[in-house]
């Protein structure tokens, strides 16, 4: 399920991806609206939905409110598939991401600028970076072959949200 079979691919995120209560866009290289971030409103924690551009659900991504440090888990189909901690380690923010059934994985850079990467257990899957795009606001996503494309994109959703003031 949206699998990237092919070379890199490069998706445009806004910074302020979404409050609460709105709805964002995830688009490609060619500027196609190929995946929607919906923060649903009323809820008592922060709950992100990921949707394909049909409106089907690929991944749920909400916080988790009874842990000591920040947290949000990822599931897709009713099932946790991620959970995504922020842990402090000297004076930089790292995230770890649980994966079940899988190997986790470590998100590390600068988180607040948009300047990081995802690694997996063979090494980067995922680059994140504001340098590609000159749109104000606006930063990349670029997913390595071979990769689960909504799981990383919910992650730097999880990212997003755990690691920026929302208002």
């Amino acid at each position: 399920m949206f699998r990237q079979t092919g070379p890199k691919t490069r998706y445009q995120m806004r910074e302020k991806l979404a409050s609460i209560g709105d709805d964002s866009w995830i688009e490609d290289d060619d500027g196609n609206e190929v995946f929607k971030v919906n923060g649903k409103a009323m809820r008592i924690r922060d709950t992100f939905l990921l949707e394909d551009a049909q409106g089907n659900e690929v991944a749920k991504i909400q916080e988790r409110k009874l842990h000591v440090r920040n947290t949000m888990a990822i599931e897709r189909g009713g099932d946790k598939i991620a959970t995504v901690h922020r842990r402090l380690v000297g004076l930089r923010d790292h995230l770890k991401v649980e994966i079940e059934n899988g190997h986790d994985m470590k998100v590390h850079g600068n988180l607040v600028d948009h300047e990081y990467e995802i690694e997996g257990e063979h090494g980067k899957v995922a680059e994140i970076s504001k340098k590609w795009f000159r749109v104000r606001d606006t930063y990349g996503v670029e997913i390595e072959a071979d990769q689960d494309v909504p799981l990383l994109l919910a992650i730097t959703v999880a990212v997003e949200d755990l690691t920026h003031d929302r208002t």
